[in-house]
């Protein structure tokens, strides 16, 4: 078991199409002995959309972590305080959420419990998934790139030919990113072939 006695807060944003893979991953960690603390985007908790509703998407993240749900930023702040985790993942961390925390904007859950935890200077795990990746949220991801304590997936365009500027995390590398992350190193090539 790869994390075993980890505690880690994952974090889900409103990037719904790509839910699914991220849950599996979530399960994935989960089985290499992480304790998770899921936190929730108020997109994720109240939107229903045609890849799912709401109350689907929480009931299976329920399952998987068996953890009450953090989805207010009241309930994401005693993480900084309390110092109840060793690392946040994001994933997937939608162009929103991205361009809010390069510009230090916390006006939901998942955008405090970055905060909190980065005032203790651990490390926070971005799986990026925009369909601006390469468009106005490429300035965001080169500052997230260079900012202290912040680790990504590796990422790359998902579909080229159709979305041009759409950037998506190889979602199947989280738990060696969230290793190196541990170690406060950044898992490498951060830019890689999609396929």
């Amino acid at each position: 078991m790869k994390l075993k006695g980890i505690k880690v807060g994952f974090a889900l944003t409103g990037s719904h199409c790509t839910l699914d893979e991220v849950l599996v991953e979530m399960k994935r960690v989960a089985d290499e002995g992480a304790v998770l603390y899921p936190i929730i985007s108020e997109s994720v908790d109240e939107t229903d959309t045609r890849f799912g509703a709401s109350d689907r998407w929480k009931n299976r993240i329920a399952e998987i972590t068996n953890q009450k749900i953090i989805k207010s930023i009241v309930g994401a702040e005693p993480i900084g305080p309390e110092k109840l985790l060793d690392v946040v993942v994001v994933a997937p961390c939608s162009g929103n959420t991205l361009a809010k925390l390069a510009n230090a904007i916390t006006d939901g859950p998942v955008l405090m419990a970055v905060k909190a935890h980065l005032r203790n200077q651990r490390p926070v795990v971005l799986a990026v998934s925009t369909n601006d990746g390469l468009g106005l949220n490429a300035k965001n991801i080169g500052v997230l790139l260079n900012a202290k304590n912040i680790y990504m997936v590796p990422f790359g365009q998902d579909n080229p030919a159709e979305k041009p500027n759409s950037l998506k995390a190889k979602i199947n590398l989280l738990v060696d990113t969230i290793e190196h992350a541990l170690q406060g190193k950044q898992i490498q090539p951060v830019l890689v072939a999609y396929d």
